[in-house]
């Protein structure tokens, strides 16, 4: 399970630090993606991706081709280099408008890397009686 959030830096040649949190359970590799639904990238583990796929390939092809052509064109493969590091590439970079500051998140089964600046401004639009009232219906 990955949870917490950990604030990092990108430098200039695109690379950011893992979190040591994080380290044991993404393994030497992992995937990046973008799905185009939510405003960051998403990073699987080997394993945790291998399960996606099966959603994936479940789907059908004519109702979902843009989305899964949107997951499987943005979808690249990552090595943590000897200094804890993995290169972010550009153009995911660009379409979740990461600059400097990056927050990941862990959400259960995956992690959630976020413009620092836009997880602030998504925050500011959460409507914490609306998530009550949705836990409340399922019975939290």
């Amino acid at each position: 399970m990955l949870y917490g959030r950990y604030e990092h830096t990108v430098d200039a040649k695109n690379r950011v630090f893992v979190p040591a949190k994080y380290k044991e359970v993404l393994g030497a590799s992992f995937k990046l993606t973008c799905n185009g639904f939510t405003n960051c990238i998403l990073l699987y583990t080997e394993r945790e991706w291998e399960k996606f796929e099966e959603k994936i390939s479940a789907l059908p092809t004519l109702e979902f081709e843009n989305y899964i052509r949107q997951v499987y064109s943005n979808t690249v493969d990552v090595q943590i280099d000897s200094q804890g590091r993995f290169v972010i590439p550009q153009f995911l970079k660009e379409q979740v408008g990461i600059e400097k500051d990056v927050l990941f998140m862990g959400v259960g089964t995956h992690i959630e890397i976020w413009s620092k600046e836009a997880f602030q401004e998504k925050q500011k639009t959460i409507d914490m009686n609306e998530m009550k009232k949705l836990m409340i219906q399922m019975g939290f």
